[in-house]
């Protein structure tokens, strides 16, 4: 393990996001005041590299909640309170961002989780619209799913999104205490989960694993539960 709080390198306060790479570097989302940055490390632990700062501009973050690795390397950050999503390289050089704040396609209100494709299509949970936003890996939206609600592709307050190496995209429902699965253009194809300490309390995190296992963060069950298909 690494880390402490703080505000030196290797140092964290309150980070909520990380992803692996491909090469198996570790990028961390170091989100709350005053670091408001992205921390790269190797996948020892070792400091390789820094950005970001509070704010708005380009490169500077807004608790940046939620962090995803592209194939090619790329870094996508979820800049969550400025509504938007950043594109980095592997080194952190700014490449583009797109995203204001709204309801509309291609806008965020206070997107979270981001997921990234094999084929370099980039998901994000925009959390309080309650929906999944597909887009190109330069940002150009795509197809959007969701609506507030209970039902098949509903959402109560999603927090987390992963991409299963069949093309599946899973999403953890958290409000709703459940995961829901879809195809890679958004399709419902099934659920599970229900409230309770033999279920989910409000899973915020998911990932699926290279044989396909999903593995979800229940949160307010404090403990990690791992499925594998078909579901018992």
């Amino acid at each position: 393990m690494w880390g402490t709080q703080g505000s030196g390198d290797s140092q964290f306060i309150y980070p909520p996001g990380v992803a692996v790479a491909p090469d198996g570097s570790v990028y961390v989302a170091d989100t709350d005041t005053p670091n408001s940055r992205v921390q790269k490390f190797t996948a020892s632990g070792a400091f390789v590299t820094k950005w970001g700062t509070q704010g708005s501009g380009d490169g500077q973050f807004n608790r940046a909640v939620g962090v995803a690795v592209a194939p090619d390397g790329s870094v996508y950050v979820a800049d969550t309170l400025n509504h938007r999503i950043q594109k980095f390289s592997a080194s952190g050089a700014f490449v583009t961002k797109w995203g204001t704040e709204g309801s509309g396609d291609g806008q965020f209100r206070y997107p979270r989780g981001v997921a990234v494709a094999p084929d370099g299509s980039v998901y994000v949970v925009d959390t309080d619209s309650s929906r999944i936003q597909k887009f190109t890996a330069s940002g150009v939206f795509v197809t959007k799913w969701g609506t507030e609600g209970s039902g098949n592709s509903q959402f109560n307050i999603p927090l987390g999104v992963a991409f299963a190496p069949d093309g599946s995209v899973y999403v953890a429902d958290t409000n709703n205490h459940r995961i829901q699965k879809f195809s890679a253009s958004g399709v419902f194809v099934t659920k599970w989960g229900t409230q309770g300490s033999d279920h989910f309390e409000s899973p915020s995190g998911v990932a699926v694993a290279p044989d396909g296992s999903v593995y979800v963060a229940d949160t307010n069950n404090h403990r990690i539960q791992v499925f594998s298909f078909p579901l018992p």
